[in-house]
């Protein structure tokens, strides 16, 4: 008996998502998994199968205890077809140089589901291109592909939130396969060639009499440059929803900072803020003056209720610095021997006390040794693993407290602060980082919807991902701008408008203005990542919110927006109707008494001084930052 040939990988791709529910407003899974195209004993397969461990934060997995930040790649043993290449950092403290792989069990064809449970195994399928009728494709924020088989079977829609569509598509092309010549050619054009494509196609009789060379002919002449397939025998059709026309994008006028006088304005004789989504709208456009962001940080920041009066808030502060100081008083008791056998308030301690000697020592408020502000630096961040003791510290939360610190210059006050600020961005701390893939994944929705070409490009040079942008995003461009843009860029986003997630647009204002100088020098992967980073220090803060804001407008404008687009922005969000409700101008309700996470979690538990701390258990595969 002859030996079977065994199969030959055509393509193949991971981060391929199957959506367990096909309603979005249900609780759904994402089923991952990779997409493979498979030469089996001269046939030709597409097959689809879940990973071994699907579930999407297994993608990566990170510790607090690493040095370095990764980037979240293939190594070259699980994909051959996309060499790595193993630079060195230019800024080691954060660049991400490849050390962490999607983790999988690779099988041999046939037998792929056997580790699997039942569960996940259903969602596997496989065919021959023989029978594969139509493919659709959608394109909406990412792209999604929908396969039609001959005899009728729709199988389950496989999203590509991290890119590979086009790939995918190209190495169907590649595979010799036979296709229709009219609709495959028109795959990737605009709403011009869809109206062309309704044309040679309809109906059935004309599209089957007519030929392929006058279709060729008409169509060069119609779009210079258009190469057409002059296959006679048809194989399947591609079907695509092409990208949306946003319309010209408004400008956006920016004003100056809100005074000490204008803010006065905007109070009763009790204290309490008047006509809160006006006033936002003024720090939206122009930000606060340095002197009043002591007072109205704590309002953007939801430690002061925006209706409470100044004795409530004098109450308030004096419930809050009794609580601070007993949390405070937990790390502060416990002895040297204690900590001798509490591993963890160790290690917390240790980086931290690494990462205040090092925290923007360049600004006067923490310069020098045995700097009083440095010693506030410490104290918060040791007094929050009291408060937070299942996150503690982690490396980057320092840059996010410092500026709150230099701006309140009181501990408590500070403290509280930095609290709403990381209960807005926990999860990019958090053990899986769910946060920041979510976050990657909604950027490169955005950034497809407002420019197919340069994301494509970016795919294109392995850049797809978008990883470049994850300082950007994990410490909101703390370390890309000065100090004081710093403090007006984080104001500007506290006030939640002129959409939610509104610094996801920041950084497709950045790349907006970088897309033309990365195309026209053909920058590849190392140069992108390296262009990003040389940003740092060289951003206009003014212009970046100017083209920001207007880039929000320009979606708004936009007719049959997808779904996705306005999940992530908060658009036409359907909320009850309450009197704690207020809307601004552009349409958002706002919450006047409500903290980005409503429930703050304090899991410890003191006893006589003593702390009884809550253990969990971590993952072997390592991510972390280092400043």
């Amino acid at each position: 008996m002859a030996a079977t040939t065994p199969p030959k990988v055509l393509f193949e791709h991971e981060g391929v998502f199957i959506h367990s529910s096909p309603d979005e407003s249900e609780g759904q899974d994402l089923i991952s998994g990779f997409l493979r195209i498979i030469d089996k004993d001269g046939e030709t397969l597409v097959e689809y199968k879940p990973l071994e461990d699907a579930d999407p934060s297994n993608i990566l997995c990170a510790c607090k205890d690493s040095s370095s930040v990764v980037e979240w790649t293939q190594s070259s043993e699980e994909n051959p077809h996309r060499p790595i290449d193993h630079q060195l950092s230019y800024e080691t403290e954060w660049d991400m140089i490849n050390a962490v792989s999607f983790r999988r069990k690779v099988h041999a064809h046939g037998d792929g589901g056997s580790n699997h449970t039942n569960d996940r195994n259903r969602w596997a399928f496989s065919f021959n291109v023989c029978d594969l009728r139509s493919i659709t494709v959608k394109c909406e924020g990412w792209s999604y592909i929908t396969f039609h088989l001959k005899d009728g079977t729709a199988l389950p829609a496989i999203h590509f939130h991290q890119g590979g569509s086009t790939a995918f598509l190209d190495s169907l092309r590649k595979s010799k396969f036979k296709k229709d010549p009219y609709t495959t050619t028109l795959g990737g054009f605009s709403k011009v060639t869809n109206y062309l494509f309704d044309a040679f196609r309809a109906p059935e009789l004309e599209c089957h009499q007519r030929p392929a060379e006058e279709v060729a002919d008409l169509l060069g002449e119609l779009i210079p440059g258009l190469e057409i397939n002059q296959q006679e025998e048809p194989g399947f059709e591609v079907i695509t929803r092409v990208s949306l026309d946003l319309g010209p994008r408004p400008e956006v006028q920016r004003r100056g900072p809100v005074t000490m006088e204008e803010w006065a304005k905007y109070q009763d004789s009790e204290g309490r803020i008047t006509n809160v989504p006006h006033l936002k709208d003024l720090i939206l456009k122009g930000g606060l003056c340095h002197a009043l962001r002591r007072e109205a940080w704590k309002f953007l920041l939801c430690y002061f209720p925006w209706n409470s009066t100044h004795e409530e808030r004098k109450l308030l502060q004096k419930r809050k610095t009794d609580e601070y100081f007993r949390m405070k008083l937990q790390w502060k008791s416990v002895s040297e021997e204690q900590e001798r056998r509490n591993s963890r308030l160790r290690d917390y301690r240790s980086l931290i006390e690494k990462d205040v000697n090092r925290t923007d020592r360049n600004n006067k408020f923490y310069e020098g040794l045995d700097n009083p502000g440095l010693i506030l630096l410490h104290d918060i961040l040791m007094t929050y693993c009291m408060y937070d003791f299942d996150l503690g510290y982690v490396q980057g939360m320092s840059d996010l407290l410092s500026p709150i610190l230099f701006v309140m210059e009181n501990e408590v006050d500070a403290f509280w602060c930095f609290v709403s600020f990381m209960d807005e961005v926990h999860e990019n701390f958090e053990e899986q980082m769910q946060g920041m893939k979510t976050q990657l994944i909604q950027l490169s929705t955005l950034l497809r919807l407002l420019d197919l070409a340069f994301w494509n490009y970016l795919e294109a040079q392995d850049s797809g991902y978008l990883y470049f942008c994850f300082r950007w995003l994990l410490i909101r461009f703390k370390r890309e701008l000065h100090f004081q843009d710093v403090l007006r860029l984080w104001e500007v986003m506290w006030t939640r408008l002129p959409c939610q997630n509104f610094h996801l647009l920041v950084c497709c204002a950045i790349l907006d203005s970088e897309k033309q100088k990365i195309m026209d020098r053909k920058y590849g992967f190392n140069e992108i990542l390296k262009h990003i980073n040389e940003l740092s220090m060289k951003l206009d803060i003014e212009e970046i919110l100017s083209k920001s804001e207007a880039i929000c407008m320009q979606i708004k404008n936009c007719k049959d927006l997808p779904h996705s687009v306005s999940e992530i922005l908060g658009l036409n969000t359907v909320t009850e109707p309450s009197a704690a409700l207020e809307t601004s101008e552009y349409g958002i309700l706002e919450s006047p008494q409500t903290s980005p996470r409503s429930t703050h979690r304090q899991d410890h538990v003191v006893s006589n001084g003593h702390s009884h701390l809550k253990e969990t258990t971590h993952n072997g595969c390592k991510v972390a930052f280092i400043s």
